[in-house]
């Protein structure tokens, strides 16, 4: 991957095998079969989108391998529909941030549904004090985990692993190589490089019936995610409806809006302010039907997010406006994209509002400008008209 970065020097990322002077841990050499992998992924979409690589890997070094995934319920059935996963074991957030008795019985249920399956193997990618708790309670016979670990263990607190990884792996600083690092640890080879995720027949037949309900042409429309976890995430709606006019002004594309639920504000807000005509689908899709309608669309534009990394899995060119979260940790990969970030450090629009130094609780992306977004917009459905595709680019605005 080369990086184009301020000044637009590029720089070449290379991708080094593990050391073969160093030997391979004990695992490769072990008797017992790995028959079952319990990975941790308790965090949000995008590392469950970038987590899919490393699930691909150890499907290719076990055959007939049971992968099963802990991560929230909303995430299940994706998993499992492509293949990502064999079984999921789920939790509720909300119900693991809630009152004492919530809490535990949340976890009690969670645990319980673990103890039902017998693994070989864990991998701790959420790395957190729940996460390693539930390693030990499970006790798998090879445990592979982060050292050192995120935060700090206190004094009364262990680390269960007995594979222990580095925080990134391959001389890389992505967040993708955070979670293909146990491969290096495990001396398993990296055959699969990035988040490839094909869309479901059935999901990909009825995207089409959806396209043309609505009037819209394959590869001739841009979907539009306005939305993100924290407000302070989200990149103007006025701006979004700004370049939407623009850019259909001048090349004709049509415009769709996606995100869940709970991004509906955001999205009425850009048709309202809008001349152009867009399609809203926000809050109405399954995430299986978002990946193929992605799939069919010729650019993503979007906020740092879930949907983001699912684009770019799927194949689509992609703009990913940014705050204070590094390009060069989260970038979309697998697809030709152009990030977007406000100079840094940032001048502070929101002080009332943010809470630095939480790069998921900052407003700095609202100091993006609209101009810059266009000429991103521009320069990727240009390049992407050619048959060998650019690299991706981060570009910081003045």
């Amino acid at each position: 991957m080369r990086v184009t970065v301020l000044n637009l020097d590029i720089v070449s990322a290379q991708f080094p095998k593990p050391d073969p002077r160093c030997p391979k841990q004990m695992l490769q050499f072990s008797p017992a079969p790995v028959r079952s992998i319990l990975i941790l992924q308790t965090k949000y979409l995008g590392d469950i989108v970038l987590a899919s690589t490393l699930a691909k890997n150890l499907q290719l070094e076990y055959p007939g391998v049971r992968i099963v995934f802990l991560c929230e319920a909303r995430f299940a059935s994706f998993l499992t529909a492509h293949g990502i996963a064999s079984e999921v074991v789920t939790f509720s957030r909300a119900r693991l941030r809630g009152s004492p008795l919530q809490r535990g019985r949340e976890f009690y249920s969670m645990v319980r549904g673990l103890r039902r399956h017998r693994f070989d193997m864990t991998i701790d990618l959420s790395d957190s004090k729940t996460s390693r708790v539930v390693v030990r309670l499970v006790n798998a016979r090879t445990r592979v985990g982060y050292h050192p670990t995120d935060r700090p263990l206190r004094w009364y607190e262990r680390n269960p692993a007995n594979i222990r990884v580095t925080r990134f792996g391959y001389g890389e600083k992505h967040y993708l190589y955070r979670y293909l690092s146990p491969l290096e640890a495990l001396g398993i080879d990296l055959r699969v490089r990035t988040p490839s995720i094909d869309p479901l027949p059935l999901e990909t037949a009825r995207v089409q019936d959806l396209l043309n309900r609505h009037g819209l042409r394959q590869n001739a429309f841009v979907a539009v995610h306005a939305g993100a976890s924290f407000r302070g995430r989200r990149w103007q709606p006025e701006r979004f409806a700004t370049v939407i006019d623009e850019i259909s002004r001048e090349t004709g594309l049509d415009f769709v809006l996606v995100g869940g639920p709970d991004e509906r504000a955001p999205a009425e807000q850009i048709v309202a302010g809008t001349a152009s005509a867009v399609v809203n689908l926000v809050g109405v899709l399954s995430l299986e039907t978002l990946l193929a309608l992605l799939k069919e669309a010729r650019l993503f534009l979007g906020n740092e997010s879930g949907p983001m990394h699912m684009a770019a899995a799927a194949g689509t060119p992609v703009v990913g406006l940014f705050g204070q979260t590094r390009p060069t940790r989260w970038a979309p990969v697998g697809a030709p994209s152009i990030c977007l970030q406000p100079s840094m450090p940032c001048e502070c629009v929101a002080r009332d509002l943010c809470r630095w130094p939480d790069p998921s609780k900052s407003c700095c992306v609202w100091r993006l400008e609209v101009e810059p977004v266009i000429e991103a917009v521009r320069e990727i459905l240009a390049q992407t008209e050619v048959a060998v595709q650019p690299p991706p680019v981060v570009r910081a605005t003045r």
